[in-house]
């Protein structure tokens, strides 16, 4: 087949327009260089100049590595001072002969519900194997344990001047109850009283958090003889500062419940204080208070290395049948827990954004009708008809200013 020279000139073309097709394709950023090729005029043979500009490849860029943050929002509240009208109208609402306590707390399921971890003290001896009883030597049925898992709580502190008022065979039934709830709940507060070591841990948004739990007495009853668990006091320094060596380098956060203080009295002593500081310098992140009944402040502490702590001083009570309008006030604490794991795998914790929540208990005459609110939701209409006693907003309010430091006060 015979090809003139028009024809060959136009086959080189096309062949080199292939060649540039090809090479574009392939992302490349160079092209070789066409055969010349004869101008039908001269007959003579003119280099074809590839003039086609091309792309450039973008690069791949690695992104810089970022942290990484997990977060807790944690909730501790006061004493569950259970009484004996708070137990009867618990076992009026059950429908099985036995005592349901949820309707007493409905009004804070919601906000405990906002929460990832709900701590509370449990204040009376929850068991199965006494009657209920009040004041003064109290036994709270084991129903309450399953109820207060019901509103949201998972983290329990039983270390109180009340801890022993069922001796060995009290202790006993308690752990078996708090021992009896799903496995996402700890109990704090009864410790082997060889070892010391049995030790409480809760990991949450893959922030491992370490709780102990002490009281300054057992209202002047003795550890049982015949108990192997007991509590221990905040005078056993020697056992504590062991606790919390053994403890610290296996959590984030480390939270310790002091049952301390003077009931009825706003005023922190210096006891207290003094015993807040020394937890810190332990090693304690967030010291959280209970036992007084009433409201006492919180503070930011500096521990011996240079790193911070929390301590509320007194949450007074969540629920209770006192008789004082004081005793009526309490505080839910707020607190978010933030973990930060650097790109080097450096580990940074804090605790930020500290606020209380103030509560009220409510009842009518006789004690009867016994829950807790919300402050944000208790109104003046209620406080006039309470038991006992008229409970107003301003005076409610008054209290608060009075004996927690503002700063710290939500809403």
């Amino acid at each position: 087949m015979s090809v003139n020279k028009n024809e060959a000139a136009a086959c080189l073309v096309i062949a080199a327009g292939v060649v540039l097709a090809l090479v574009v394709g392939s992302g490349a950023v160079s092209l070789p260089t066409a055969a010349p090729v004869a101008t039908p005029e001269s007959g003579e043979a003119v280099p074809v100049t590839n003039t086609a500009v091309l792309p450039t490849a973008t690069p791949v860029l690695t992104p810089a590595p970022t942290p990484k943050v997990e977060t807790v929002r944690f909730s501790a509240s006061g004493d569950n001072l259970i009484h004996e009208g708070l137990y009867n109208q618990a076992h009026a609402r059950a429908a099985d002969g036995g005592y349901d306590f949820t309707a007493a707390y409905e009004h804070l399921k919601d906000f405990y519900a906002g929460f990832d971890l709900n701590w509370i003290n449990q204040e009376t001896l929850v068991n199965s194997a006494f009657s209920p009883s009040g004041y003064p030597m109290f036994s709270t049925p084991a129903e309450m344990a399953g109820d207060l898992y019901e509103v949201g709580f998972r983290a329990f502190s039983t270390s109180n001047n009340h801890s022993y008022d069922k001796g060995a065979e009290g202790i006993a039934s308690a752990m078996a109850c708090w021992d009896a709830l799903p496995e996402d709940a700890v109990a704090m507060g009864f410790y082997d009283l060889t070892t010391y070591d049995n030790y409480a841990y809760q990991t949450v948004n893959g922030i491992t958090i370490g709780y102990l739990s002490y009281t300054e007495s057992t209202n002047g009853l003795p550890t049982p003889a015949d108990s192997s668990y007991g509590i221990v006091y905040l005078s056993q320094t020697d056992v504590i500062q062991k606790q919390i060596a053994d403890m610290r380098p296996h959590c984030d956060v480390l939270v310790v419940s002091c049952h301390w203080g003077v009931e009825g009295s706003h005023n922190v002593t210096d006891g207290q204080r003094q015993t807040a500081q020394w937890l810190a310098d332990q090693g304690v992140d967030l010291i959280i208070g209970t036992h007084p009944h009433v409201t006492q402040t919180a503070e930011w502490l500096t521990a011996a290395d240079g790193t911070d702590a929390f301590v509320a001083y007194s949450l007074g009570n969540l629920i209770s049948a006192q008789s004082e309008p004081d005793n009526m006030i309490g505080l839910i604490l707020d607190i978010t827990m933030q973990k930060t794991t650097a790109p080097d795998g450096t580990v940074t914790v804090e605790l930020r954004d500290p606020r209380l929540h103030p509560t009220v208990t409510q009842y009518e005459n006789g004690y009867s009708n016994i829950r807790v609110y919300l402050f944000d939701d208790y109104t003046d209409e209620m406080g006039a008809a309470h038991g006992n006693f008229s409970l107003s907003r301003e005076y409610i309010q008054g209290v608060l200013d009075d004996s927690v430091d503002t700063q710290f006060l939500a809403g």
